[in-house]
């Protein structure tokens, strides 16, 4: 079900649902290398989307109240107080 680490419970269902921007793109990619035998000019549409999508994303900041790190990171500071 979930894991332990030391006392603490880690849920991993909660974290599986977490959105995963360019997927579609990604899998559009990949497929298309497949259809052509890995020859990557034939797939030039699904190569650009992937990268406009890939690069829209890496402009967007990470919410750090919502990371695994930052609450570890906060519930370690509480045992030293």
């Amino acid at each position: 079900m979930g894991r332990k680490a030391g006392g603490l419970y880690i849920n991993p269902k909660k974290f599986g649902a977490v959105g995963k921007p360019c997927m579609k793109e990604m899998v559009a990619f990949l497929g298309c290398l497949s259809l052509n035998k890995n020859n990557d000019d034939k797939c030039v549409r699904q190569k650009d989307l992937l990268a406009a999508c890939v690069e829209a994303q890496s402009g967007k900041p990470k919410n750090p109240a919502r990371t695994i790190n930052y609450h570890l990171q906060r519930l370690g500071k509480s045992k030293f107080i």
